[in-house]
This record gives C-alpha cells, structure tokens and sequence, in this order.
C-alpha cells in the first residue's frame, strides 16, 4: 500500500454506493473514538469498524483482542446510525516490518516461529491474514478496506490525537504479542539452549597443557601446617622432593615449628601425616622437612627442571595452598631472572637473599615453598615472596596483601644444593668473601663497610676479600657479567654459587676501576 499523496482522497470503488451519512447533529462535538468490537461480537448496535491501523485513536473501553491466523477478514456492514468519521488516510496503515509508515521494531513478517527478528522487533508469528504479509497490520489483526465513499477527511489535529493515542498503547499490545508468542514456545516443549560444541584437542589434555601439568603435579604437592610451642604458625606448601619422604619448602614455612613444634603435611587425597624439621636454611629461606610415617603414603618426587636455562617469557605454573585454599593452580610467565630480592617472613629475624625468578603467576600467603612449574612440568623454582602494594586489609592472620603480579621464587639449582646439604649435614653451607658490605639502598654498587660486627675488621684478615687486596671503602659494581647495584644484589649474587667457585669481582677505588679474581670460602649454619 503506498504512503504517498498523504491526505489525497481515496477514489470511490465500483459499483453501486449507499446513500452519503447525513451529517453529524451538532459539528461542533469532535467525533467519537472508533468502536472495535471483540471478537464474535454482532454488530447490532454500532456499525462494525476495521481494526485500527497505526494512527487512527482505539476505543478505550473495548478489550484488545488478536485476530488468528484463520479468523477472515471482517466486512463493512451497512450503518444503522451516522458512521463515525473515516479512518485516517491509507497512508498511514501499515503493512508489516520494514514497509514505509509502519512502526519500527514492532511488527515483522510472520514466519509462525515465534522468534524474535534481529533488528529487535517483537515477535512475528502466524497472528494475522497472510501472517505479516504485505496489507497485513502490526498487531496482527486484519487487513484495512476502504473507508466509504464521500466519508470526510479527519482534521489534522485529530490525527495528532490518534497518532499519539496508538503510540500510548503501542507498548502493551506488542508486550502482549510478545508473551504470547512466549507461551507458546513453552507449550510445545521446544528450547532454546545449545550445546557447546566439543574441542577434541581441549578434551584431550595434550602433554604440556596446564590441566596435563596439574594433573601430574598435584598429588605431589602438600599443604604444609606448622604451630610453635607459644600458639603461633601458620599455613604453606610443600612437595615431595625424594622416595624417602623428604618434603623441599621454605624455611619462614616451618621456622615456627622448629623446636618442638607441631608439623602436619597433608596431601591431595585428602591424607595427613606427622613431619620433622630434618634442616633449615635462614639465609636462603629453604628447609627440609620428613613424615614421620610415610609407610601408607604414595611420594611421587616431582622432576626438577634446570632454572639456569630459563628465559623471561616462559611459561609457568604455580601451585600452593594461597590464603589455605590447597591445590590451587595459577599460570603466569617468567617475568625476568636474577633479580635480587631480600625477604623476611616478618618476625624480626634476618632478612632471606636470593636471585630470584620473577612470574606473574598469581602468589599469596600460603603459596610459599610450593614449586614453580616450567611447560614440561619440571620445577623451576620454590615460591617464596611477594611483592606487596600496601599494607593489607586484614584478611588472614598474615596480614598481608594478596598478589599484584609480582611474586619471586628461588631457583631450584640453588634449592637443590641447599637441599642436599641440609639431608646430609642437617644445616647449611654459604659461599662468602669474608667482608662486611653496606646493606643500604644504592645505585652505585656494593661498598665494603668502614667496620664488621661489633667493631671487627670489615674485611676479615686472611679471608677470600683480604686475599684479594679489597680494603674498606672499595665499590663493588660487578660480579663477573652481572651488574651490582647493592649490598643485597652482591650477597644474592655470591649465593648463587658453591664455596670453592671462582669469581671476578669489578671494584672502584679513588676513582678508578679495577678487576679481581676471588675465590670463596664458606660459612656453616645460620649465624
């Protein structure tokens, strides 16, 4: 139907006419609404109207009510009082979604779906002659025939009235077509869920997938308990480092239940054992503990990997007891290697040195002594610190801020040394140059102090430091190719090796750069 020629007069159809209406009794009254019948009603009072197409004023007395698919087209029927004024010109009906004149986003061609168009729209369904096919109105009902011949024109500002007046109601018929096209999807049973289609390469947790990894790695891993005489202790990770049931974790873990403490270790099945301190490590925060009775439990060592061999980018896997919640599993990369980091769990004692691999593997209170993972599963590192960005909210009895991103793990070649000798000694070994550093904050490098403890000699007479001719005042700026910027990177650095190794030390003094050969002793037990 065209929308052009807005108020043109419709031609008369062919054939005889009736009669024109007389003219309405008093003119000045503005016209009546348009009476709409329900349905089956018999049109014995009022002449029976069309339907309202969009812009003509529904009667807002009758109950609105949908015309079916099957329900034939009403026909005019002869007036038996004055008719009511026309219907607006054609122009304004419209003939479904998308056709000029019609309201947008409400009526679609009927495919009798019931499904919602992809423009928004309501529902088309089968609610109307032809379903939504051209002639057929939004709402569903019947088409519009033509308004008798000679049926004057309605005013323009009766118009505006109905075009307002339908735009009022417009929401609750299309809520109403919209419900019931619900409802009726509900009554035959169908649904509209779908099923995800399967990943056979997802499903088949590939060698090198985390899930592979986890699978793998957690019926190894332990969460560690530990409870000093005086109440205190706290939770951490563990996992097996040996068939003879030693457990490798750090030393802030298990320091509280040291001397004669209480120590738990429990597994992923659920199964909890009695362990002992066999040996701890303040400096390099590693120590190994031992179940008591590891008769009825299943130790899987898991496979170390070599951290020297480690690049910044590769994948990692961490998995701890974060905050008490055991086996939990985080991903991350290397973040960068041989970063200096000293450490303390907190409790006043001295501060813990390491090289440190850098992730951003997600790591909180309780993670620490669980294993850095590389891609193949092999431990590349033992979780030991984090970086914080404040001072905690209060959650935990730690106190302590949850992860930004930057934790730090010990790498495992310098653990597995340490773990070795605390297995055969009960206590460690540390390489040293015998010389007493400044442990404040610089970008120059590391200086040897004017004094050691308690006034002695910051070089120690006869030591590897004095053998090499350094003297107070000296300023370390390189450990063979890595660059000192600090007391703590020197002793990170130094720690990182065996006594006995070899070193180059590069050294400022007045002015002038120097190098030197040093070869480090060693210093039994924690001091």
């Amino acid at each position: 139907m065209s929308t052009e020629n807005e108020g043109a007069a419709v031609p008369p159809a062919a054939g005889p006419q009736p009669a024109p209406p007389a003219p309405h009794p008093n003119p000045a009254v503005p016209p009546a609404p348009d009476f709409e019948p329900t349905a089956g009603a018999k049109p014995d009072a009022r002449p029976e109207a069309p339907d309202a197409p969009i812009g003509s004023a529904p009667d807002q007395t009758a109950p609105v009510q949908m015309a079916k698919a099957d329900d034939p087209a009403p026909s005019p029927a002869p007036p038996a009082q004055p008719p009511a004024p026309a219907q607006p010109p054609a122009a304004f009906a419209s003939t479904g979604a998308g056709d000029p004149g019609g309201t947008p986003g409400y009526g679609a061609p009927g495919s009798g779906t019931g499904q919602w168009p992809a423009d928004g729209g309501q529902p088309g369904g089968p609610v109307g002659p032809g379903a939504g096919g051209p002639g057929g109105d939004p709402w569903g009902t019947a088409p519009v025939p033509p308004p008798p011949p000679g049926t004057p024109e309605r005013k323009p500002r009766g118009l505006v009235a109905a075009v307002l007046a339908a735009v009022l109601v417009a929401g609750g018929i299309g809520g109403g077509v919209g419900f019931w096209a619900a409802d009726r999807e509900n009554d035959s049973g169908d649904t509209t869920t779908v099923s995800a289609v399967g990943n056979p390469k997802a499903e088949s947790r590939a060698p090198g997938s985390v899930s592979n990894i986890a699978g793998k790695t957690l019926p190894s891993v332990v969460t560690i308990e530990a409870q000093g005489n005086n109440g205190e202790g706290g939770t951490g990770t563990g996992f097996v480092y040996d068939k003879q049931g030693h457990i490798l974790t750090n030393n802030h873990v298990v320091a509280s239940a040291a001397d004669n403490g209480k120590l738990t270790a429990t597994f992923s099945n659920g199964k909890r054992y009695t362990a002992e301190v066999v040996g701890k490590a303040q400096g390099y925060d590693v120590a190994v503990i031992k179940l008591k009775n590891a008769s009825g439990a299943k130790l899987d060592p898991l496979p170390l990997g070599n951290s020297d061999k480690v690049v910044v980018g590769d994948a990692t896997v961490a998995i701890g007891a974060p905050f008490g919640l055991s086996g939990t599993v985080t991903t991350g990369i290397v973040s960068a290697k041989n970063r200096p980091v000293a450490s303390s769990d907190g409790g006043g004692g001295n501060a813990s040195y390491m090289s440190a691999l850098q992730t951003d593997a997600s790591i909180n209170p309780g993670n620490s002594g669980g294993p850095l993972l590389n891609a193949d599963g092999g431990v590349i590192g033992i979780n030991s610190a984090i970086q914080s960005a404040g001072s905690g909210s209060g959650l935990g009895e730690s106190q302590q801020s949850g992860s930004i991103g930057l934790g730090f793990a010990i790498p495992i070649n310098t653990a597995k040394n340490v773990a070795q000798q605390l297995i055969k000694t009960g206590q460690p070994v540390y390489p040293v140059i015998e010389a007493t550093v400044s442990m404040k904050d610089s970008s120059a490098g590391a200086t040897i102090a004017a004094n050691g403890a308690g006034g002695s000699p910051a070089v120690v007479p006869g030591g590897p430091a004095a053998k090499a001719g350094l003297k107070s005042g000296d300023v370390i700026t390189k450990l063979d190719d890595t660059a000192i910027d600090s007391g703590p990177t020197l002793i990170s650095e130094i720690w990182t090796h065996k006594p006995g190794d070899k070193v180059t030390l590069t050294y400022k003094r007045d002015g002038k750069t120097s190098t030197v050969d040093v070869t480090l002793g060693q210093r039994k037990g924690d001091s």
